[in-house]
Parts: structure tokens; sequence; C-alpha cells
């Protein structure tokens, strides 16, 4: 068990590594998430190709795609073993990883469809304070990213999740020159709200890419209103986007399944 994308020793986001998943069905691996209760639980499977593939479970869903699981497992790969890679695959192909000192890398395209949301009701129908700037980001899933002018206004904000289901995730951002305070909220995955969401952290990259910004990076801070402060780095260009973090590694267990 991890805490990945902690803020020095404290906080994070908390992470089930299954790193033998033989004999597990996408039942079982759906259950043992479940049980588990973080917001993801990874699966590596081992197979012919030289670079492992990544099942990622929320208690809900598996997803194709999702930053601190990935960074987490990249963790487990090369500082714990069983072999130094550069590289995992999940359900949208290939991602680059890289270990920096202290931080874990993993690289994402930034090829997503990304759209103007100015229009779209729905944070007004979850009773979200009107923001001044909004994207629909697919990746694949559907990430609605919302910024708002002060980071004031975040803490506050208690939204109805029954409408925020609607879409996959919502990620609300308030920004002073290169820190970011976010919450993110994904109540149809079973998240109602996530403590460091590395996914939502290269959808607002494709955001800011779209509106402009062709390269930059950011330190985002996530999960105080939750009790688990989180940090995560973000650096992008018009192809990649990089999100990096530290990790903790809190426990072992064997899981009967």
């Amino acid at each position: 068990m991890l805490r990945v994308f902690t803020r020095g020793e404290e906080g994070g986001n908390h992470l089930g590594v299954v790193n033998d998943c033989t004999g597990l069905d996408t039942g079982a691996m759906q259950s043992i998430a479940a049980d588990l209760g973080f917001s993801e639980t990874t699966f590596v499977v081992w197979g012919q190709d030289p670079v492992p593939y990544v099942r990622i479970f929320t208690p809900a869903m598996e997803l194709p795609f999702a930053g601190h699981p990935l960074v987490g497992t990249a963790w487990v790969m090369n500082v714990l073993g069983p072999m130094d890679l550069d590289a995992l695959r999940c359900g949208v192909g290939e991602v680059g990883i890289r270990v920096d000192g202290d931080l874990v890398w993993v690289d994402a395209s930034l090829g997503q469809p990304v759209s103007d949301a100015g229009a779209v009701d729905l944070p007004a129908r979850a009773g979200l304070p009107p923001s001044v700037r909004a994207w629909l980001v697919e990746m694949p899933k559907e990430y609605l990213v919302l910024e708002y002018d002060e980071a004031a206004t975040l803490p506050a904000m208690s939204p109805d999740f029954g409408v925020l289901a609607e879409v996959f995730g919502t990620l609300v951002f308030a920004r002073a020159h290169d820190r970011v305070r976010a919450r993110f909220f994904a109540p149809g995955a079973g998240v109602p709200e996530d403590p460091a969401t590395g996914s939502a952290a290269v959808a607002l990259a494709a955001a800011l890419l779209d509106a402009g910004e062709e390269r930059g990076r950011l330190t985002i801070f996530q999960g105080d209103e939750i009790g688990h402060p989180s940090c995560i780095e973000l650096v992008w260009n018009p192809e990649v986007a990089g999100i990096g973090g530290t990790v903790v590694r809190d426990e072992v267990r064997i899981l009967d399944a």
C-alpha cells in the first residue's frame, strides 16, 4: 500500500498495487479494489511483452488511464523491483515513466480533444459558483475543468454529486503564477473527492495548451479539504504532459482472493 503525490512525508493519495494478479479475473480485481476502498488499485499483468500492462480500478469501475496509479506502480517497479522500466502499458497505450531523484514521473500524450465548456450548465446545476474559464477534455473519459480567480473560493464548495456524476470528473482550480490549488470530484467512479489526481493534471495541461500556453510548469496542491494534503508537479509542451511526485510505502499485505 502506497501514498502517491505526498507533500513531504504527509498526505498523498492511497494506492494499492497488486504486482502478481495470477488467477484473478476482472470481477475479482474489481472486488479487491472495492474492498480496499482506495481511489484506485492497480493490477500488474505480466505477459510476453517486456512492458507490463497495468489495469486500473476505482471502487466502482475500470479506467483506461489514471495518473497516481501509474506513478505509484512505476515507483514499485523501479524502486522495489523486479526491474527498471522506462514505460508501462495501460488502456490508452504505452506511457513513459522515469525516476528523477525523489520524483517519479509519468509522461502522457496531450492529443486529447478539448472543447470550450463555457455554455455547459452542469456546474450551476451542481451548485458550483460561476467560473472564469471552463473546458471539457476527453482523456478518453470526460473531464470538466473549471478555473476560478481566487483559491479562497474552493474550500467552501459543496457540489451536488448526483449532478457531477454526469461527467467522469470535475476539476476546480485557482492559479497564482506557477502554483495551483485544486479539488477533484468523481462521484460516478465511486470517488466523491480525490486527494491527488494526476489525470486531472494532464487534463489541465491540455486545457491550458488549448488556451495558448504551449509549455509550462505548475505545482498543484490538492487534498487539503479532505485531510490528505498532496502535491503534483506538472510540466507540458505541445506533445506531452509529465506528472511527477513523491511516493511513500505504508505497508505490504497478502491478499486472499
